[in-house]
This record gives C-alpha cells, sequence and structure tokens, in this order.
C-alpha cells in the first residue's frame, strides 16, 4: 500500500506535467497569420517579404508568457514533488516511532498485568496458607480440650471409684 502511494506522488505531478505540456505546445508552436504578407517584387529573380512589427510583438510576447507558465508551473511541480519526497521520510520516521512508542506501551501494560497477576496468586497463596494454619491451630485446640475432657473424665472415674 505504501509502495502504491510512493508510485502515485511520484507519478502524478508528471503526468499533471505532460498533459499540461501537451495542451501547450501545440498552441505556441503553431503559429496562425491571418495577414498574408504582402510580396514585393524588386527584382524578378528575388523575392522579399516584409513583415509588419506590430505582428511580431504580439504573438512574441505571448509566447514569453506562455514560457513564463510553462516554467512557473514546472517550478511549482518541482516544489511540490521535493516537499513531498522530502516530509515522506520524515512522516515515516514519525510513524515508525509511534509504533515503536505505541507497542512498548503494549508491552509494558502487559508487564504491569502479569505483576498484577503474580501479586494475587502471591495472596491468594499467602492467605490459604494464613487459613491452613488458622485450620490447624484450632485442631490442636481442640485435640488439648478433647485430651482436658478425657483426663477429667477419667480422673472423675477413678474419684468415683475410689469412693466406692
Amino acid at each position: 500500500m505504501l509502495n502504491r502511494l510512493s508510485l502515485l506522488k511520484v507519478w502524478l505531478p508528471l503526468i499533471v506535467l505532460a498533459k499540461a505540456l501537451s495542451i501547450n505546445f501545440p498552441a505556441s508552436a503553431q503559429i496562425i497569420q491571418t495577414n498574408p504578407q504582402p510580396i514585393i517584387r524588386t527584382n524578378p529573380q528575388q523575392i522579399i517579404r516584409t513583415t509588419p512589427q506590430t505582428q511580431d510583438l504580439p504573438q512574441e510576447r505571448l509566447r514569453q508568457q506562455q514560457e513564463e507558465r510553462n516554467q512557473q508551473t514546472q517550478e511549482r511541480m518541482n516544489e511540490t514533488w521535493l516537499r513531498q519526497n522530502s516530509q515522506q521520510p520524515q512522516q515515516q520516521i514519525i510513524q515508525q516511532q509511534e509504533f515503536t512508542r505505541q507497542r512498548q506501551e503494549i508491552l509494558r501494560q502487559q508487564q504491569l498485568r502479569l505483576q498484577q497477576e503474580e501479586t494475587r496468586l502471591q495472596q491468594q497463596d499467602f492467605s490459604q496458607q494464613q487459613q491452613l494454619r488458622i485450620q490447624q491451630q484450632q485442631l490442636r485446640q481442640d485435640q488439648q480440650i478433647r485430651q482436658q475432657q478425657q483426663f477429667r473424665l477419667q480422673e472423675q472415674i477413678r474419684q468415683q471409684q475410689l469412693r466406692q
């Protein structure tokens, strides 16, 4: 896609220039004379054509104006082409930098999520271990209470036997 865009940027000014030149050159290349030039015969072997100065001046002026317009058009197209071609690498660099920045941000976010998940798992593990310790402690206490109760019961039984 980028190559097509580059080709379009290069060829479009050339096509416009070719169209402009094909339109402008035939008009300036073809000189149409509306008044035939008078032929003066001074010598039978020699024919002299005279051209009034008033006819050459407007046509010459039009030709020069057309050449100036063509030159200005060419200069504008060259400037546009240079500007586009100088901006294109800068835009590519900017796009690459933005892509790199976005990729780094995504990696940073992924790393943060992994750290958060690891922390959550550690907390869950710690909580489970705490619950296990509490259960074990309660179990020991229950065993101690049973042992004490059993000891008392045995002591009562022994006391009763001694009384009898």
